[in-house]
């Protein structure tokens, strides 16, 4: 049986409800169900390790309670953006620098969005997870072209594509963000002329979203995806 105490997500969590307890900010399993909008069996059975906690209820907590989302997912010795209101089970020593920047426009999985684009990346908020290094961004997903693999709400987590060399880095078959005059999270193939590549072919993982081509110079980023966050859980 899965032991979801292995996530560290979860057991920050734990750390959170006993401090709440502790701080007289909750009651209860029931009190806090009900302010995250579920149940109090979901709470035991994050709490005992049965299974995970959603991105919906790490949100809601996080939002209601003031909690420093680098905390949350083991950045911080901070669990409280109130630098004095530390806790007590913190494990962590450091804050790692925030190298994944949330961009808040949807990638639509099957249709297509205009991407905002921001004079100034530093608009744009950034967070760190552990085991994740590198400049990334995190964007959001709206559709059901790419079930099973990605659902409809998932953050995928990304870094990007450098586009100079051409398309050598891109590799068949893995999914990417794709900008164009839109955005879309497709799997890719690589369209070649010879010995050149002219193009991509972008394919849903939901069949019945037919296949579509983009010229070479249609490209303005590509992003590989490399994580995702999802709402059943952390993967």
């Amino acid at each position: 049986m899965t032991n979801f105490q292995d996530n560290i997500v979860n057991r920050r969590f734990n750390a959170i409800f006993y401090k709440l307890l502790e701080l007289k900010k909750i009651k209860s399993k029931s009190d806090i169900a009900a302010k995250l909008g579920t149940y109090n069996h979901i709470i035991n059975n994050i709490l005992k390790g049965e299974r995970n906690v959603t991105i919906d209820q790490l949100n809601k907590l996080i939002e209601l309670y003031d909690i420093n989302a680098n905390y949350v997912f083991g950045c911080s010795i901070d669990m409280f953006h109130d630098e004095n209101a530390t806790s007590d089970h913190a494990d962590y020593r450091s804050e790692p620098q925030k190298n994944i920047m949330l961009i808040p426009h949807t990638a639509m999985a099957g249709n297509s969005l205009e991407m905002g684009r921001a004079n100034n990346e530093e608009e744009y908020e950034k967070f760190a997870i552990p085991g994740i290094s590198g400049d990334m961004i995190a964007i959001e997903i709206n559709g059901d072209s790419m079930l099973p693999n990605i659902t409809n709400g998932d953050l995928v987590i990304c870094e990007r594509v450098d586009m100079r060399p051409g398309l050598g880095a891109i590799k068949d078959n893995a999914v990417y963000i794709v900008v164009t005059d839109a955005v879309v999270a497709k799997r890719v193939q690589k369209i070649r002329n010879g010995a050149n590549t002219v193009g991509l072919r972008l394919i849903s993982d939901n069949a019945i979203y037919p296949p579509y081509e983009v010229d070479i110079t249609e490209l303005q980023q590509v992003f590989k995806v490399k994580y995702r966050l999802t709402d059943y859980g952390i993967n």
